[in-house]
């Protein structure tokens, strides 16, 4: 049995824990690969993109809620949800905002 100086062996648990963690960060960075493929790649599994009515675009629909979200209407669309009492015109604003944004994330404005 031979027997090996300290420093011998301190080199060789080095290059073993570098061997080690240097696999680690490959087999990391091939899992993220992975995923980010899988999300980029557009392969159908997800919702598909709604059409939006004539004359709407995504801009005009952006424009449209930011001229709402300015007149603060996304604070009635919560007392609507919370069941508290608005007034007729903060109800059609809200679910003017509603429809908007429905159409908006439905069209897949936002990717």
């Amino acid at each position: 049995m031979a027997l090996i100086s300290s420093r011998e062996g301190f080199r060789t648990m080095i290059a073993g824990v570098r061997g080690g963690a240097f696999r680690l960060a490959m087999l990391g960075a091939a899992g993220v690969a992975v995923v980010i493929g899988g999300c980029a790649s557009g392969s159908g599994n997800g919702p598909t993109r709604k059409t939006l009515a004539n004359g709407e675009s995504c801009g005009s629909i952006k424009s449209q809620l930011n001229k709402l979200d300015a007149r603060g209407v996304p604070a009635s669309v919560q007392a609507q949800a919370a069941g508290r009492k608005i007034s007729a015109q903060q109800k059609a604003d809200a679910d003017l905002y509603n429809r908007l944004l429905n159409d908006y994330l439905g069209a897949r404005c936002h990717v």
